[in-house]
């Protein structure tokens, strides 16, 4: 099992400059495009868009080749800080992002949105609760100082849980919503966006340690995949804002309206898994990244599902997008709150 995250570099390190950018990108983009954005959205095979189909794979598959799944093996000392995030991120997370957006939606903005919309937004939350975070919790745990060897272990238990539970959560609450869901096109996705790049990362990592060696994967593989990821990453965000771009600027205001609830439940399950872990007598490198897997999600999944299940255009889709836009400069905030708080264990 690697000792190590991946080294956090300049693009990490200025990770919301970045966001703002592709923001900035893709919606001037979508503004000079005009219909002809329209063309690219209708690239799509069994309700899933192909461009942003093989940009989101570019996205996670070098995530997903970081991932040591031998590591499920050691979890011996690890399994209270596993146990927290089990339960939060599958027993509690996708319940109480339901229910604050049900909340909102329906209840605290019934005078400004239509009750067609507050459903497709209550799906596109439903999407982002339900798809814990996957790959950006190894930039969060280094950047808290958290427990690499850990975080892996998470990583790969998450990742595991996720092929399983995450379209009976989905399929659950959006039917107590009264949306009628497709199963064969929530399947479709979860196999394209998840199983896929998780079978090619864990045969490339398997193959390449065992004929290159830990070293060479490291030094050599680990960085010369590394610019795919982040140039897919932010072509997949200019694309997403290119579509959604004048949305966005016809509704500031449903914007903000979306971002609420969304913001509340990230500090909410943050809290919620900090005071969890001191419950339970996690060391700090422990409870950190087991406190920032559930409050980020994998907007990659979530993004790729709505699009599949609602359309690029759709309020859903909007929501998980908006759900991009407001991670990682909460996320970053988060750190800066768990730097703050690191404490002894022995305290």
């Amino acid at each position: 099992m690697s000792n190590s995250l991946p080294t956090i570099g300049f693009f990490e390190k200025y990770l919301t400059a970045w966001v703002l950018l592709c923001i900035a990108a893709g919606i001037a983009l979508g503004k000079l495009a005009g219909n002809g954005m329209q063309v690219i959205a209708d690239l799509e095979i069994n309700t899933v868009n192909i461009p942003v189909a093989i940009l989101i794979w570019l996205m996670i598959y070098p995530m997903m080749v970081q991932v040591d799944f031998d590591s499920v093996r050691r979890i011996g000392p690890q399994l209270k800080g596993l146990g927290l995030t089990v339960v939060v991120n599958w027993l509690i997370k996708p319940f109480t992002m339901a229910f604050f957006a049900w909340v909102f939606f329906t209840k605290l903005y019934a005078a400004w949105i239509t009750p067609e919309l507050a459903n497709e937004y209550i799906a596109g939350a439903i999407l982002l609760g339900a798809a814990p975070c996957t790959a950006m919790v190894f930039v969060w745990s280094y950047l808290s100082g958290g427990d690499p060897n850990y975080t892996l272990v998470q990583v790969s238990v998450n990742d595991l849980l996720l092929l399983v539970l995450f379209i009976p959560i989905v399929q659950l609450l959006l039917g107590i919503t009264g949306i009628a869901i497709p199963w064969g096109v929530l399947s479709t996705s979860v196999i394209v966006f998840v199983v896929i790049p998780l079978v090619a990362g864990y045969l490339t990592h398997r193959w390449l340690m065992r004929s290159k060696g830990e070293a060479w994967f490291k030094r050599r593989f680990l960085p010369a995949l590394k610019p795919l990821s982040i140039t897919a990453l932010l072509a997949t965000l200019v694309l997403l804002f290119a579509f959604q771009g004048q949305r966005i600027l016809d509704n500031p205001f449903d914007i903000l309206l979306i971002a609420i609830p969304l913001a509340l439940q990230t500090y909410f399950i943050f809290f919620l898994s900090w005071k969890g872990g001191r419950w339970l007598g996690l060391d700090y490198r422990t409870c950190a990244p087991a406190s920032m897997i559930g409050a980020s999600n994998f907007f990659e999944l979530a993004v790729a599902v709505a699009i599949a299940l609602f359309g690029l255009n759709s309020g859903a889709a909007l929501t998980t997008v908006v759900g991009v836009l407001i991670e990682v400069p909460i996320m970053l905030h988060l750190v800066r709150i768990a730097k703050r708080w690191k404490y002894d264990t022995e305290e």
